[in-house]
């Protein structure tokens, strides 16, 4: 399976940011060609290897520049890059519109700000929290874990969360742009002693009636994991009105999200749709009843 692979990619990476790795050595790790790990993980994720290395590079750089007090120049190297000038134009073109020096005191400042003003559990644009008892469960935003960008959405159980509870945050929006296609949902989870999570996505007719559906049950994430890359791929039939999606959390535990993407699929891409039929038979069988 090709989000075997890509994970397998991801989890190698993620350890070895700060080493100077390079694809043979990821190749060797996993036990595939180079060539066929760049083609499965550029399918995959949309992202070359190197890119992946790169944006995740300077992410982590961002966290330095906002958490420590590390030099620029240490942060640059302690990175894999050659120079303070070569990060610092990455940083900029790349990722983040500004050098770093002014991204640490502005985001400083603004973190600062919202330290000092906001409520951490009010709502979070255009997301919602839903579950069984959500009571027992918070959202909010992250400014220290992140996979890229500045921020990522954290949901976490509260501590009466019990194994028949969950929360999910999530999101609703009309099928009318994506009637007729497959659609494969993909994004970044990081997880913290958790019981059971993952991502979800459930498509809907005018009658509510579910026509699509997955919740990652039959591959769910236990326990604390780094950041890794999951996907679910359903239809969006002519009739279907409505879609949903979010990451689920069942009992307690931390779960971070971040880069949610929308994308037509290919039709030679499989779904994950976990409401399938059994095969039916071409002609009714045992019509007099005399079969054992």
């Amino acid at each position: 399976m090709y989000s075997e692979v890509t994970q397998d990619v991801i989890y190698f990476l993620e350890q070895s940011l700060l080493d100077d790795w390079h694809l043979d050595d990821y190749a060797s790790q996993i036990g595939y060609s180079k060539y066929h790990l760049s083609r499965i993980f550029k399918q995959e994720t949309g992202l070359t290897i190197s890119e992946y290395i790169r944006k995740r590079r300077l992410a982590t750089a961002a966290m330095y520049l906002l958490h420590s007090d590390e030099s620029i120049i240490h942060i640059a190297f302690k990175l894999h890059f050659q120079s303070q000038e070569a990060f610092t134009r990455s940083f900029k073109e790349l990722l983040y519109n500004m050098p770093p020096g002014k991204y640490r005191k502005q985001m400083r400042t603004l973190q600062g700000m919202e330290e000092k003003n906001m409520n951490d559990f009010e709502a979070i644009k255009g997301w919602i929290l839903s579950g069984y008892h959500p009571a027992f469960y918070e959202m909010k935003t992250d400014g220290q874990v992140f996979h890229t960008g500045t921020k990522s959405g954290l949901l976490t159980s509260k501590t009466d969360a019990g194994e028949e509870h969950f929360g999910t945050m999530m999101q609703s929006f009309s099928a009318n742009n994506w009637k007729g296609k497959r659609i494969k949902v993909s994004c970044f989870l990081k997880t913290e002693e958790v019981e059971k999570c993952g991502v979800w996505c459930r498509v809907d007719n005018a009658s509510s009636d579910v026509i699509q559906f997955d919740n990652m049950d039959n591959r769910p994430i236990h326990g604390t994991t780094d950041w890794n890359y999951y996907s679910i791929v359903l239809d969006v039939p002519k009739e279907s009105a409505s879609i949903h999606f979010g990451i689920l959390l069942t009992g307690t535990g931390k779960v971070w999200v971040d880069g949610f993407k929308f994308e037509e699929a290919d039709l030679s891409v499989a779904s994950t749709n976990m409401l399938t039929q059994d095969k039916l038979p071409l002609e009714p069988i045992n019509l007099g009843f005399d079969e054992d």
